[in-house]
Order: structure tokens, then C-alpha cells, then sequence
């Protein structure tokens, strides 16, 4: 498409002249005969550049280039000027009004055509910069946007869910088999301490329980399905694949202990004893969002998180055990020993068990 010149001058034999040299060249020229009819021109058929003489009526060449400089639509638009008076005097006139180029009368016509090329490249460099300042700018809106809407399914759904959603859309957590290991906790004693407790207290052990832990979870890259009272699911490998999914299960529930131990410590100095007991099992699950159009959660479903659960009911305080399979893929780093195999319900046969002891070195 041609670059499209505006010529302004009163004395219209001139501008028709100006005008079809350029023409001739190739540019497309539109041509006003005042300052004003100039501004008009511009509104209607934005240009890539302005020819203007300096001497005209009512608003010179050196008004026109002020209001264009006032106006951020063309506050970068190439002006040259052209004059017949005393070139020192004028160029300073001209450059103070803010013009980019020059030009005696008679006009030079090769100099005129150079001065054009020159300041049109000048033009089309500012509107590439410009284009791409506009792209950067929405890729920045749609990020802020991203980062809000995360922000918002955050407090619906773990971090790693929320950005599944963001970075995939509701279709990435559609229904699906994996592989995942399930850590279950719990805590010991709470339900005596809930007798006795003043409901204050109670949600202030939660809430206290919960703080701490959440911080743990989010730390080691593990997905929070619910919260269940004081009973906590969490799991490894989904939404998002992570490296050594079991040892990071273990590691995780070996600093969820010792986050835990300060705030079990301040509750028995008040007479209150609690505790933390972790399960943590490894396996095929079926993982999906499950609810209705008011309440959506995203869970694990099958005997990988029912295991994790169970075996969780049987730790102790401050205890942590595993099934079979987490301990075969931790045993390189972590000394155990059978406390199985075990009944639990819901499970036809008796199941291997193992109790966590402390990790190797």
C-alpha cells in the first residue's frame, strides 16, 4: 500500500505541482489548501507525512505543526516545511514548532524527494514500534488477566489444579487414569479435643494446622484435592507429571511431621494432646473434576487414595506409613519396617505395610 503524503499550501498551483511530482513517484497525495482544511484532512485520512509551506492566512505552517505536536495521535507524524523567507530565522521558527524537516523556496526537487524517503523509513520504523509496543501491551493485559483468574480458582482449587486451568483450560482435567501417589493425614487426639475445646479453639487449631501444612504442600509440588475436617489429601503426579513422585511424598510428610510438632507443642502446654498421622500409597487412580454446577472439586478416586486413607487411620501419632509399592521406590532412601500385612476395610485381602523410621544418612 502507498504511503500516503498530505501537501498544504494557499497558492493551489503550488500544492497541484508538489502533489503530482509525488504522485509520479508513487506516493499517495491529498492536498489542503490551509492549516485548518490540513487538520481536517487528517482526522478523515491519517497520513505518513506533511509538505507544508510555512507563509499561509489564518493558521500558518508553524501553527499546523503545533497542533499536530499536541495531539498524541500525531505527535510523531513527519513535518516537513517549506519556506521563501530567511532560512536561519525560519529553521529555528520551524524547529521550535516542532517540525522534523526544512526546505528553501525554490525547492530543490531531488533534495525534496531524498528528505521524503528519509522521514517516510523514520515514519514506518515509529509505526513497527508502535505495533509492537501495542502487541507487548495486550500480551501483558492477558497475562494480568491469567494471574486474576488464577488468583480467583486458587481459592477453589489447589495451585497446580488452578493453573492446569489457566495454562490448558477445563478441558486439561477432564476424566483420566494415572499413576499417582496419595498422602492422606490426619490429626490424633482432635476429636477428644473438639469435647473439650471451646469452638475458638477448635477452628484456631485448624486454621493453625492448616497454614503451616498448606505452606508445606505447596513447597514440595503437591496437589491439595480437599479438606476434610482435620483430615488433609494430597497427591503427587497430577494435574502436572513431577520427577520421583514417591520420594517426594516421603519428604514431604517427614517436614509436614516437623512443621507440625511446634503447634502439637503449644496445645499440650494448654493440657491438649494432638498429633499427625500420615498414609501414603502409589498407584493407578481415576482423577477428573466430580460435583455439581455449584461445587466442583478435583479428585482421585479408587483404592490409591482409600489406601492412602486407611493406612492413615492406622499410623500413629507422629507416625508415617506406606504401602508396598511407595516403599519399594523410597527403600534406597528411607529404613522402614513391616508393621503388615494388615486388614482394612474396603479391601478384600490383607495389605503390606510399612512404617517410615527415618530417612538413610
Amino acid at each position: 500500500m502507498a504511503e500516503r503524503i498530505l501537501v498544504v499550501d494557499d497558492q493551489r498551483t503550488n500544492a497541484e505541482m508538489v502533489a503530482g511530482l509525488l504522485r509520479n513517484l508513487g506516493y499517495d497525495v491529498q492536498i489542503a489548501l490551509d492549516g485548518a482544511a490540513a487538520l481536517e484532512r487528517v482526522l478523515v485520512a491519517p497520513p505518513d507525512l506533511v509538505v507544508s509551506d510555512i507563509n499561509m492566512p489564518l493558521m500558518n505552517g508553524y501553527e499546523l505543526c503545533r497542533r499536530l505536536r499536541t495531539d498524541p495521535a500525531t505527535a510523531l507524524l513527519p513535518v516537513i516545511l517549506i519556506t521563501s523567507t530567511e532560512a536561519h530565522t525560519e529553521r529555528i521558527k520551524g524547529i521550535e514548532a516542532g517540525a522534523d524537516d526544512f526546505l528553501m523556496k525554490p525547492v530543490n526537487w531531488p533534495e525534496l524527494f531524498g528528505r521524503v524517503k528519509r522521514l517516510l523509513r523514520v515514519k514506518a520504523l515509529q509505526d513497527e514500534i508502535k505495533n509492537l509496543n501495542a502487541l507487548l501491551e495486550e500480551r501483558v493485559r492477558d497475562q494480568v488477566s491469567q494471574l486474576q483468574r488464577l488468583g480467583r480458582l486458587k481459592r477453589f482449587f489447589s495451585r497446580q489444579v488452578a493453573e492446569a486451568i489457566v495454562a490448558g483450560g477445563e478441558d486439561s482435567l477432564k476424566p483420566h487414569r494415572r499413576e499417582i501417589t496419595a498422602v492422606f493425614l490426619d490429626l490424633r487426639g482432635f476429636t477428644a479435643f473438639t469435647d473439650r475445646a471451646d469452638p475458638e479453639e477448635v477452628l484456631e487449631l485448624l486454621r493453625s494446622y492448616h497454614a503451616a501444612l498448606g505452606r508445606t504442600v505447596d513447597e514440595f509440588g503437591g496437589t491439595l484435592e480437599h479438606f476434610a475436617g482435620d483430615g488433609m489429601m494430597i497427591f503427587f503426579n497430577d494435574p502436572f507429571p513431577v520427577d520421583r513422585p514417591a520420594e517426594r511424598a516421603v519428604r514431604m510428610s517427614i517436614a509436614l511431621q516437623r512443621d507440625f510438632r511446634p503447634i502439637a507443642e503449644a496445645w499440650e502446654k494448654l493440657g491438649h494432646q494432638v498429633g499427625l498421622g500420615i498414609g501414603i500409597s502409589q498407584g493407578e487412580a481415576t482423577l477428573g473434576v466430580i460435583g455439581f454446577e455449584q461445587r466442583w472439586e478435583y479428585a482421585a478416586i479408587g483404592n490409591v487414595p482409600n489406601l492412602a486413607a486407611r493406612l492413615c487411620g492406622q499410623a500413629g501419632a507422629g507416625e508415617i506409613w506406606l504401602d508396598a509399592q511407595t516403599e519399594h521406590d523410597v527403600a534406597h532412601l528411607a529404613d522402614t519396617e513391616s508393621v503388615g500385612p494388615l486388614k482394612l476395610r474396603g479391601f478384600q485381602h490383607p495389605v503390606a505395610a510399612f512404617r517410615l523410621k527415618a530417612l538413610k544418612g
